[in-house]
């Protein structure tokens, strides 16, 4: 992906969030330059990933299947022993974060506001492929059931609890508008607990032709010179 898309889709979040009353914490607006003064303050925030992140799973078109987010709390458990993370993100109509599970982490994925967010649904096998087999979950506590690949359709307000091996993938419903969803869950660990069925990455190259808007979590280590 090209800098200067991705700094536009911050730029858009950002109002998204503004329009929904939704605050982030002071150093989700900080420019390169305030990174570099306040780094020596920042490790909880470098070690437990924290921050914006932008990824169109290896495909070359964010549009279709891509994510925005940002990482609001996280334990690390060589770091802290917090045990739960949070997350916001912006999920366009039609753009799909694409099929995958967690081997750790349990977590409810809640509707914050907007359009209607639809997740799809399998359990998966010892073999880590899809089954016919029906899927139990709960929906704000209460148990459903739909089945294999299934559809779960959330309006604002709304959320759904994954345990771990339920493969999902979720996008916003064409014609109801950009969803801002949120994530709840145990220690969150992008690279080492996502099994994507047919994705090829999580995080993206970047193709540097301006200057970063906001720092991605990618970039803490390059930018900052971080060891």
């Amino acid at each position: 992906m090209k800098r200067s898309e991705i700094n536009n889709y911050i730029r858009e979040a950002e109002a998204i969030f503004k329009k929904n009353n939704f605050l982030l914490p002071p150093w989700a607006s900080w420019s390169v330059a305030d990174w570099k003064q306040n780094k020596g303050t920042c490790k909880n925030i470098f070690k437990s990933s924290l921050g914006w992140d932008l990824t169109d799973f290896g495909s070359g078109d964010y549009l279709t299947t891509g994510l925005l987010l940002v990482t609001l709390r996280n334990g690390n458990n060589l770091f802290d022993k917090k045990p739960y993370a949070e997350k916001i993100m912006v999920v366009k109509e039609n753009q799909e974060t694409p099929f995958h599970f967690h081997w750790s982490k349990t977590e409810d994925i809640i509707n914050r506001g907007g359009g209607r967010l639809v997740i799809e649904l399998y359990n998966s096998d010892k073999n880590e492929e899809f089954t016919d087999k029906p899927v139990v979950f709960l929906t704000d506590g209460m148990k459903r059931e739909v089945e294999a690949g299934g559809k779960v359709v959330l309006s604002p307000g709304e959320s759904i609890t994954l345990k771990t091996g339920i493969y999902h993938r979720f996008y916003a419903e064409k014609g109801s508008g950009i969803v801002m969803a949120g994530e709840v869950s145990m220690t969150n660990d992008d690279s080492k607990d996502n099994r994507f069925h047919d994705a090829p990455g999580r995080f993206p190259e970047i193709i540097e032709d301006e200057k970063p808007y906001r720092l991605l979590v990618g970039d803490y280590i390059k930018v900052l010179g971080l060891e």
